[in-house]
């Protein structure tokens, strides 16, 4: 599936306007590169997170949030692959690989949640063989707030919860990948 056959899920947090968002690593609706697939689940790739860039977001924002999201995983409530806080205003960019585990690339005060592996790093793609297309949503959330004030135990879903409140605006890009 592609961005274009594919509800945005984060429209279920709260419908929003857009802004951009661009990656030099992946491309909306094409097949996510190698280096965004998971080697921790076996999938061949090195789950290096994408370079994102992003601008035009509305006056009033405060901080961002990113998250990374497959809706198709077969777990009833989906797969979060990146969760990623508190990101101050004046970053509109992130290098590849800033999702390592040690977040070192991470601008002063933000912080990665654990995913739904349990890890506090960028997981990438690993779908099921034979399960078809799964779409990875890949969310930058403009926020009203400097700090969501969750802690590095929150989980993706509850990071969600709290920035129905608070999102000005959400820019997308959804490439995909197949086993």
């Amino acid at each position: 599936m592609t961005s274009s056959t594919t509800t945005n899920p984060y429209d279920q947090i709260v419908d929003v306007p857009t802004f951009t968002l661009t990656s030099a690593d992946v491309l909306d609706g094409e097949k996510l590169p190698t280096p965004q697939v998971s080697g921790i689940f076996g999938a061949g790739g090195s789950d290096t997170s994408p370079q994102l860039s992003w601008s035009g977001f509305p006056e009033g924002t405060k901080s961002f949030a990113i998250t990374v999201y497959d809706p198709l995983a077969p777990t009833g409530a989906g797969f979060w692959h990146w969760a990623v806080v508190d990101i101050p205003v004046t970053t509109t960019s992130l290098p590849t690989g800033a999702g390592d585990e040690s977040g070192a690339s991470l601008p002063a005060g933000a912080f990665q949640l654990k995913n739904d592996a349990s890890l506090a790093r960028f997981l990438g793609a690993a779908p099921p063989a034979g399960s078809g297309k799964h779409p990875y949503h890949i969310g930058v959330h403009a926020l009203d707030v400097e700090t969501l004030g969750i802690d590095a135990g929150a989980t993706p879903a509850f990071l969600g919860f709290n920035m129905s409140g608070h999102t000005l605006a959400r820019a997308v890009i959804t490439p995909w990948w197949e086993a």
